[in-house]
């Protein structure tokens, strides 16, 4: 059995690449905001999905009640998540503003 182990020259050029910004602020800065929309688009996606499930079984249309279940805790807990991230970004800008330049 052998055990391939990549050079250390390969190591320090792919570490070189990685640290180089190939991008501008501004392209990151705009990057950055397109996944946060992205995301909470996602969260609410997923919190109308789970209220037209509920609606649904209050009418009585056929659908199963494990699925609104389901649908109900995958909103519950996409929310969470995203207050969770919320609070961390929070506290991470709270704690820059606190740093003495």
């Amino acid at each position: 059995m052998t055990i391939s182990i990549p050079s250390v020259s390969k190591v320090f050029q792919t570490n070189a690449a990685v640290s180089a910004p190939s991008t501008t602020p501004f392209e990151a800065q705009k990057s950055f905001a397109s996944v946060l929309k992205d995301s909470i688009e996602k969260v609410n996606q997923t919190q109308n999905q789970s209220d037209v499930m509920t609606e649904k079984l209050a009418r009585g249309e056929n659908v199963d009640l494990h699925q609104v279940m389901i649908a109900s805790q995958k909103a519950s807990i996409t929310m969470s998540a995203t207050i969770e991230v919320r609070n961390k970004v929070i506290e991470a800008y709270q704690e820059v503003m606190r740093m003495q330049v």
